[in-house]
């Protein structure tokens, strides 16, 4: 890539490439934990797609720039991310619920309770 938007596409791929995300299973749900420092909940969007991709989204905005301001560093990635995962059969999309607190998004997707097989006695005769 060359020209001007290079820069500006490679601090986008690393925006999407930079959004850390752990994913636990309990023996209740599967948890998501998103790093979105300086983010607020109204810039990220939790959705499912396809009944089972968990996607998450947003975009971190750029910092106005003053004419007179003269940067030394830019290291914090700027632009829109998205990371999707593909959620077990287990997984009970209708009960998800996310938090956002302290930069630190948490999604949880309950398991769907397993029934218990039926266990039935046969009577042996002879």
């Amino acid at each position: 890539m060359s020209g001007p938007n290079a820069s500006a596409s490679a601090r986008e791929a690393s925006a999407i490439a930079s959004t850390r995300v752990d994913w636990k299973e309990t023996p209740e749900a599967h948890v998501f934990n998103v790093d979105l420092p300086g983010l607020k909940k109204e810039e990220v969007k939790v959705e499912v797609e396809d009944g089972r991709v968990l996607q998450i989204s947003g975009e971190r905005s750029r910092e106005q720039e003053q004419k007179d301001d003269r940067w030394h560093r830019v290291e914090r990635s700027t632009g829109k991310f998205m990371r999707r995962f593909r959620l077990p059969e287990n997984a009970n999309m209708d009960e998800i619920r996310a938090a956002m607190e302290n930069g630190v998004l948490t999604i949880t997707v309950p398991k769907v309770e397993e029934k218990k097989p039926e266990i039935k006695s046969i009577q042996i005769s002879g």
